[in-house]
C-alpha cells in the first residue's frame, strides 16, 4: 500500500476519531450546565441555602480547573486516549453518587467527582486535533468541537426537564452515568493519539510531536507562564467565562422560575437558546476570524462588547424584561460569551509550538473554569444576603448577583485589547 492510500485512510479515520470525542464532550457540557433546570428541585430535596447550591453548582469547576495542568501533562506524556478512558470513568462513579446522595454534603462530593472525570477530555482533545488536522483546520475543528458541546447544553435544558419529570432528578443522574461508560469503551476501542500509532502518515503538513525536539513539562510551564501575551488571555477567560457559567450553568433557571413566574419547563426553553447560541456561534465565529476578518483579536473584542450589553440587560433590567428579550439575551450569551471560547483556545495553541499543545491548552484552560468556580457561589452568597419571599429570593437581591457579572464582562472587555493578534 503507497503512502498515498495510507494517507488517505488517516483523513478518513480522524473523522471516526473527531465524533467519538466530540460526543465525550456533549457529555461534559451537559454535566456543566445541567444543575440550572433541575436547581430548584435539587435545592429543595437536599435541603441546601442558596449558598450550598452555589456551592454544589460550582463543585463541579474546582476539580475541573485544577485538573487543567495535570491534563496537559497527562496528554503530553501518558496520550489522551488512556487519560480520558481513565477519568471518564471516574465520572460515572461521581454522576451515580450524584444521583444517590441523601444530602447536599454528598452531592457536592458526587459532582465534584463528575468535574474531575470530564475535565480530562478537552485538552487530550485538543492535543489529539493538533496532531490528526492541519494548523489551517484547527479552529474550524475546536468550532464544531464547540456546537457539539452546544448540543449538549442543550440537552441540559428542556430535554433534561422531560428526563427529570419522568424519572427524577436522581435517576437522570444514573443514567448519566451509565452513557458516560459507553462512552470511555468507545474512547477506549477507538481513539489513538496520533497517526503514527497506527502506522499512518499524518494529514497535518505539520511535523507531529514524535518528529520534533522534545520539550520538558519545567521548560514548557515557564515559557507558557512567562510569556506576556498568556496573561491577557487568561484573564479575558476567567471573566468571560465565569459569566456564562454561573448564568447558564446555574443561576439562570432559578431566576427565571423565581422572578418572572415561569414554570421549569419554559426556563429550560429559554436555557436552550444558550446551546443554540454555542451551536451557531462556534462554527460561525470560527469562519469569520480564519476566513471573513482574518483577525482573532477582533472577533474577541466585538463579543467582549456584547457580554456587557448583554450582562447590563440584567443587571439594570431585571426584572423588566419581556420574554423574547430572555430568549434573545441567552442566544446571545450562548454565542458571545461561550462559543467565542473557541477564539480564545486557538489564540492560546497559536502562541506556542506543537509539543506544548497540552501543557499550554492545560493551564490556559484552568482560567475559565476557575471563574466558573468562584462566581457560582458568589452569587449564592449576594442572593443569600438579600433575603427571601417565601422560598424565592428576591428581585433586588437578583440585580446585585447580576451586577457582579456585568463587572466580570467589563473586565473581560479591558483584557481583551491587550490580547496579542496571532493570525497575521
Amino acid at each position: 500500500m503507497t503512502n498515498q492510500d495510507l494517507l488517505a485512510k488517516a483523513k478518513k479515520y480522524r473523522w471516526i476519531i473527531f465524533w467519538t470525542l466530540s460526543f465525550g464532550y456533549l457529555l461534559v457540557y451537559f454535566h456543566r450546565l445541567c444543575p440550572a433546570v433541575v436547581a430548584v428541585d435539587m435545592m429543595r430535596d437536599l435541603e441546601a441555602t442558596g449558598a450550598l447550591t452555589g456551592f454544589l453548582g460550582a463543585a463541579y469547576f474546582y476539580p475541573y480547573a485544577a485538573m487543567q495542568l495535570p491534563a496537559g501533562l497527562l496528554s503530553d506524556s501518558w496520550g489522551p486516549r488512556n487519560t480520558i478512558t481513565l477519568f471518564f470513568i471516574i465520572a460515572l462513579i461521581g454522576s451515580v453518587i450524584l444521583g444517590l446522595a441523601p444530602t447536599v454534603f454528598i452531592a457536592i462530593v458526587g459532582r465534584t467527582l463528575v468535574g474531575l472525570g470530564v475535565a480530562m477530555l478537552f485538552v487530550p482533545t485538543m492535543k489529539i486535533l493538533a496532531e490528526w488536522f492541519h494548523a489551517k483546520e484547527f479552529a474550524v475543528m475546536t468550532g464544531i468541537l464547540m456546537a457539539i458541546g452546544g448540543l449538549g447544553s442543550l440537552v441540559a435544558a428542556t430535554p433534561l426537564v422531560w428526563l427529570s419529570s419522568w424519572i427524577g432528578w436522581r435517576m437522570s443522574f444514573i443514567a448519566v452515568g451509565v452513557f458516560t461508560l459507553a462512552l470511555a469503551a468507545l474512547v477506549w476501542f477507538i481513539v489513538r493519539d496520533r497517526p503514527a500509532d497506527m502506522g499512518w502518515p499524518s494529514p497535518s503538513t505539520e511535523p507531529s510531536s514524535a518528529d520534533l525536539p522534545t520539550i520538558t513539562l519545567p521548560e514548557s510551564v515557564k515559557r507558557v507562564l512567562s510569556n506576556p501575551y498568556f496573561w491577557p488571555v487568561s484573564i479575558w477567560f476567567f471573566f468571560e467565562a465565569g459569566v456564562f457559567f454561573t448564568f447558564g450553568g446555574l443561576w439562570g433557571g432559578p431566576y427565571l422560575i423565581q422572578v418572572y413566574g415561569y414554570s421549569k419547563a419554559q426556563a429550560g426553553q429559554i436555557l436552550s437558546m444558550l446551546a443554540f447560541g454555542m451551536i451557531v456561534g462556534s462554527p460561525l465565529l470560527s469562519y469569520v476570524s480564519t476566513n471573513l476578518l482574518q483577525s482573532r483579536k477582533k472577533v474577541i473584542i466585538f463579543s467582549s462588547v456584547i457580554t456587557v450589553l448583554l450582562t447590563a440587560c440584567l443587571a439594570f433590567l431585571t426584572d423588566r424584561i419581556p420574554l423574547g428579550g430572555h430568549y434573545l439575551i441567552c442566544f446571545g450569551l450562548g454565542i458571545f460569551s461561550s462559543a467565542i471560547v473557541v477564539i480564545g483556545f486557538t489564540t492560546n495553541k497559536e502562541l506556542f509550538p506543537v509539543q506544548m499543545a497540552g501543557t499550554a491548552t492545560g493551564l490556559v484552560n484552568f482560567f475559565p473554569f476557575a471563574g466558573g468556580a468562584v462566581f457560582q457561589p458568589v452569587l449564592g452568597y449576594v442572593l443569600e444576603q438579600h433575603g427571601k419571599v417565601g422560598n424565592a429570593f428576591t428581585i433586588a437581591g437578583y440585580r446585585q448577583a447580576f451586577l457582579v457579572l456585568f463587572l466580570c464582562s467589563v473586565i473581560a472587555l479591558c483584557a481583551s485589547f491587550f490580547i496579542k493578534e496571532t493570525l497575521e
